[in-house]
């Protein structure tokens, strides 16, 4: 069977040399330019479209790749090997087929000279969704300056365990907010979802919607680790977003996580990838392995014996390439001629990989042009919005007797204190830390006052050790200061070699990454000595504000009852220091809300707002060290920030909830409206959230879920009429035969400020009928 079809193969390659190539007519419909393409292709051919190599490696083959991964270096010499590449493949393979150029895109291209926007928990913390459009499309920009295709982003993975050194890399722990913040950075990405049907346009590039599924939930908060979650789960919050993408955003490609679920691997998941995301779901792009996880097949999940097992089962499952150097998939053609795996997998992956090609338009894209890319770099606008999304994504926590924001007026002398003070920190996936690459607080402040105010400076303490030499100039510092403005957090993987202009040298910061892939932690308490440094400066007397750069919460239990302003800044990016600077002294009111629940300790984990109600125990009766109780004998269960939560310089008042109807039926839908006031003195925007629960169904649900969100800016006296819509999809749920159906019955409708604090509600019914 194996030769007849080798036969077969090579008798229709022969018979259509110098017939005409449709596959080269940008005319003709992409169906037919991949049939074509395809019955002119020999096996080593189409098994090089399912591997990857580097730029400056496939030069060295003329067969060709699907894939060419974008090297760590600077823009400029990306695009110089991308042309290269992409030259070489159009002239000197048999076919002409150009590979597909991936980039890492998380809050930037991964380029020295590119353009740095905050970190994905700072643009979830936003809420929103138009600004992280804007972000993918100059995303998208500056990477098809280096030649790059496709990026690697978005995340769609829930935020569920602080440990987990990723979730700095995650938009929230709601899949509905995570749905609609990925929605708006993968169309900002590729185009919208009208536009990319048929092709992506040139100053676009493919989006990947990663990690599927389950990734951010292992046991332990540890990278890898198993996910010890049931099916409903499953499909109610982790798979939600990507139905959502997949469905709605049509999205190109996808990658699975490295974790199981249940003792299955996601790389070899026929239910993932096969079941739900191509039979349920009707995905029709191409699956790309996550770097190495086809190998962990065998050498570290140990459900194959080796590279040739672990092809059967990425192959069966529908992984179409392999991510890192050949290794699994590079036998593909030997595999067949031994008869281990058949034609019908290569030819559907190739089939898929071809086609995201053509409707990228790829065939007809020219290549990168290195001479002119700064002048296309890291402009005016690019960097204004990532000052905007830095703004915006920045949570008041805390601000006793309205400390904040100070008047520079009323200070003579400010100290600014703290290892993060006076360090840039963007977050895992940046290509530097030097500090000529952005504005730290420090200069962020000290741009902000010019000579009206004495800044006195020290950095108190390293960002991780026990070295305590530094705390007693911090105190001095302060205690010759009004007002101390102390800045703690983490520091994340940056990609060494790379550095500020591509120049990785000695100014290059050389603290211990402690956040980020890989950087999973036991206890979420401030590392180091910080908190000591922190209660030395408290102990001064002087008004302490307490500004957080980091890519994880920490459990701020003792700051949140003694420090009377507190920031939560996550990694805002190039020009964070900037908007730091603007919100302390109240250029910028803050606008950002909690995109994860914040645990009062480790000892709390896991905690999010959506539980279901068995979650919290049924004693309800929560003790203190003081008087012991239960079900926490020491403890309440609560978090000790609360997901949506987030304090403005000004006030809102919320009023006159209604309903276009008291009852829906299937494919009906209920207006929901309310008026929101400043009452305030300044202009602010707030976030109004409508959240649906407390309804009886054949299977336990969350107490409470989004189901919509807006944020509006008002001007001091200003009322807004903001308006939702529910229809059956928020109300549907996976009942016993794990079918998705919406059953009759009431639910109460919830708008307020953040998921404890409900403003407004009533009860609604869904009736069943037609």
């Amino acid at each position: 069977m194996i030769k007849k079809y080798i036969l077969i193969v090579a008798l229709s390659t022969a018979s259509l040399k110098g017939s005409a190539q449709l596959y080269k007519n940008s005319k003709a419909p992409v169906a037919t330019r991949v049939k074509d393409l395809m019955a002119r292709m020999t096996l080593e051919e189409k098994v090089g479209q399912m591997n990857m190599s580097s730029l400056k490696e496939s030069l060295q083959s003329n067969i060709g790749y699907g894939v060419l991964e974008s090297p760590f270096i600077t823009a400029k010499d990306i695009a110089f090997e991308s042309a290269e590449a992409k030259k070489h493949a159009f002239e000197k393979t048999r076919l002409g087929i150009p590979p597909i150029q991936i980039g890492e895109g998380l809050h930037g291209v991964l380029a020295a000279g590119s353009t740095i926007f905050p970190q994905t928990i700072g643009q979830g913390s936003t809420w929103n969704p138009e600004l992280i459009y804007q972000m993918g499309g100059i995303i998208a920009e500056e990477a098809t300056t280096m030649g790059i295709d496709q990026a690697l982003s978005p995340l769609f993975d829930l935020i569920r365990d602080p440990r987990y050194g990723r979730v700095e890399e995650c938009f929230a722990e709601d899949p509905y907010l995570v749905s609609k913040m990925g929605y708006a950075f993968v169309t900002g990405l590729q185009g919208m979802p009208s536009q990319t049907k048929s092709a992506i346009a040139p100053n676009k590039i493919m989006a990947t919607a990663k990690h599927f599924a389950g990734y951010s939930y292992g046991l332990g908060g540890v990278n890898l680790a198993p996910t010890p979650i049931g099916e409903r789960e499953l499909r109610t919050m982790f798979l939600a977003p990507f139905e959502e993408i997949v469905r709605k955003g049509n999205i190109y490609s996808l990658m699975p996580s490295y974790n199981e679920i249940d003792g299955i691997p996601a790389h070899s998941s026929t239910f993932l990838l096969d079941q739900v995301l191509r039979r349920e779901w009707k995905f029709s792009g191409y699956v790309i392995s996550d770097y190495g996880a086809l190998a962990q097949l065998y050498n570290f999940h140990q459900v194959a014996k080796g590279p040739h097992e672990a092809a059967v089962l990425g192959l069966n499952a529908g992984v179409d390439v392999e991510a890192s150097r050949p290794d699994v998939y590079k036998d593909l053609a030997k595999m067949l001629r031994a008869g281990t795996i058949n034609i019908k997998q290569i030819d559907a992956a190739v089939k898929r990989i071809l086609t995201a090609k053509f409707k990228a338009g790829l065939f007809e894209k020219g290549l990168a042009d290195s001479a002119g890319i700064n002048n296309k770099l890291h402009t005016a606008t690019s960097v204004a919005l990532s000052r905007k999304i830095a703004e915006e994504s920045i949570v008041l926590l805390k601000n006793q007797n309205n400390l904040l924001p100070l008047d520079v007026k009323k200070l003579k002398s400010i100290a600014v204190i703290g290892p993060n003070s006076d360090k840039v920190q963007y977050g895992d996936y940046s290509y530097t830390r030097d500090n000529r690459s952005g504005t730290t607080v420090l200069q962020g402040i000290r741009q902000f006052v010019g000579e009206d105010i004495k800044v006195n400076y020290a950095q108190g303490c390293e960002l991780s050790g026990h070295d305590r030499s530094g705390i007693e100039k911090a105190v001095a510092a302060a205690q010759e200061s009004d007002i101390a403005v102390v800045v703690l957090g983490t520091t994340s993987v940056v990609f060494q070699g790379i550095g500020w202009n591509g120049k990785a040298g000695k100014d290059e910061p050389t603290d211990p990454f402690t956040c980020g892939e890989g950087y999973d932690v036991t206890d979420i308490d401030p590392q180091g000595v910080q908190r000591e440094l922190l209660q030395a400066i408290y102990k001064t007397g002087k008004p302490v504000i307490l500004v957080l750069i980091q890519g994880r919460p920490w459990s701020i239990a003792w700051e949140k009852e003694n420090i009377p302003a507190i920031i939560e800044g996550w990694y805002p990016g190039e020009k964070g220091g900037n908007a730091m600077a603007d919100i302390i002294f109240g250029k910028v009111n803050p606008s950002g809300r909690l995109n994860m629940s914040i645990p009062q300790s480790s000892g709390h984990i896991p905690v999010f707002y959506n539980y279901v109600n068995s979650s919290k125990g049924n004693n309800r009766e929560p003790g203190t060290p003081d008087k012991p109780g239960r079900d926490y004998v020491y403890s309440s269960t609560a978090p000790l920030f609360p997901f949506g939560y987030g304090l403005s310089y000004t006030d809102f008042i919320y009023s006159d909830l209604k309903f276009s109807a008291k009852s829906f039926g299937k494919a009906g839908q209920v207006e929901v409206s309310c008026k929101i006031k400043n009452t305030g003195s300044i202009k602010g925007k707030e976030v109004v959230q409508l959240y649906v629960g407390e309804k009886v169904n054949s299977v336990s649900t969350p107490v409470k879920s989004l189901r919509g969100f807006t944020k509006i800016e008002l001007l001091p006296g200003e009322e807004k009429t903001v308006r939702f819509k529910i229809a059956e999809q928020d109300i549907q749920i996976w009942n016993r035969q794990m079918k998705r159906v919406t059953e009759p019955g009431t639910f109460k409708v919830m708008i307020g400020k953040a998921s404890d604090n409900i403003i407004l509600s009533d009860t609604i019914e869904f009736t069943g009928n037609p």
